[in-house]
């Protein structure tokens, strides 16, 4: 898809794919019996984790890598894999344990799973979702795999805010105390926080960039009007940021363009480019944020300090609703395979021979954890 964002966006690894080992599918010959489909790296109550899914989360693993580190020596991408390669059993058995606890609760995103796939198909330039479903599948994927991953990711968080967002409290004395505790942290040269909305022009024809220019100035007007800059980024920008509401980054002075540099840097926090044409899309540029050098006073990082909090109290919070999860569960891991947050008592999975007509046992509903604060 020449030209396009790639419409593999980046969800958490494919999860929940139960393979018929031995029980035939409608139309097609059974197995001989002893015949091994898939490896099974993990079990999670009734679903597992195959080695499939396990290579492909790793391949993914090392792509991550690369793309967060494009500068890095070749030790020190090796180095950061080892780092993280060591729990991504862990992660891969985290999301499952919270895809179940979803379904349990009865957690519910199909209209969030149609949104997003929306969003993909605008950020691509196609018509329609047939369309993108042809494109998806063109690029080798299954499209039934394609929505999964993204309802997965999508059900994942939801069960995450639900449960973690209203359990964190942190007031405005303890952001205080972060500040005054970290005051160096907070002087900065001038730098603005940038958020764009952008428009291909590559091989375009002198109309068709006339129409384009048409176009992001209404996008620009309907911001002005009221509507969100965000929303709007995200359902018809092109740029790779779309996703994320097109939010760019922070910038220095000298680390832009000049054209876009004094475009930005001569507006306040909430301003608004005009449209910008560069020699491959026409830009706007909003600034997020607008930090003049020197010590940031205590109102201009507040809201930065809140996250920074919020990420610290977060993760180990997390790490300690997904161990009762796990206390709550049956996880078996198979020999040769770490799960990193392994439960004392913890089963292996043994190699026995198969029993292909053995009927299914039912998984309980699992009570839900208390979280203590």
């Amino acid at each position: 898809m020449k030209n396009r964002t790639s419409i593999c966006l980046k969800f958490f690894p494919a999860l929940g794919l139960i393979l018929a080992v031995s029980s035939g599918v409608p139309g097609q010959s059974k197995p001989e019996k002893g015949v091994v489909v898939e490896e099974i790296v993990a079990r999670v109550n009734n679903d597992i984790i195959t080695l499939s899914e396990f290579q492909k989360a790793d391949a993914s693993l090392h792509e991550e890598i690369q793309h967060d580190c494009q500068n890095c020596t070749t030790d020190k991408l090796q180095a950061e894999y080892r780092d993280r390669v060591k729990d991504l059993l862990r992660d891969l058995i985290d999301q499952q344990l919270l895809i179940q606890r979803g379904k349990d609760e009865g957690v519910s995103v199909e209209a969030d799973v149609i949104k997003r796939l929306d969003e993909v198909r605008k950020q691509n330039n196609l018509p329609s979702l047939d369309d993108l479903e042809k494109a998806v599948e063109g690029e080798g994927l299954s499209w039934e795999d394609y929505k999964a991953q993204i309802r997965n990711s999508l059900l994942t968080q939801k069960v995450i805010q639900q449960e973690m967002g209203n359990r964190i409290i942190i007031g405005n004395d303890e952001t205080q105390k972060y500040y005054d505790e970290h005051k160096q942290e907070f002087v900065r040269p001038e730098q603005v926080v940038l958020a764009e909305i952008s428009l291909s022009t590559e091989q375009k024809t002198p109309e068709e960039i006339e129409a384009i220019q048409r176009k992001i100035e209404d996008y620009r007007n309907r911001v002005l009007k009221g509507e969100d800059f965000s929303d709007i980024a995200k359902r018809y920008s092109e740029g790779v940021t779309a996703k994320q509401g097109g939010e760019i980054g922070t910038f220095k002075r000298g680390e832009l363009a000049k054209q876009l540099e004094d475009a930005t840097f001569s507006l306040d926090k909430g301003g608004m480019t005009e449209p910008i044409q560069t020699k491959t899309a026409f830009l706007v540029l909003k600034v997020l944020d607008h930090f003049q050098s020197g010590q940031q006073p205590y109102e201009k990082v507040h809201e930065e300090i809140m996250n920074k909090i919020y990420m610290q109290k977060m993760q180990p919070a997390m790490r300690d609703y997904l161990a009762q999860l796990r206390e709550q569960s049956y996880v078996m891991v198979r020999a040769g395979f770490t799960d990193t947050a392994a439960v004392p008592g913890a089963s292996l999975i043994q190699e026995v021979a198969p029993t292909p007509d053995a009927p299914a046992k039912s998984k309980k509903k699992m009570p839900k954890p208390k979280l203590s604060s």
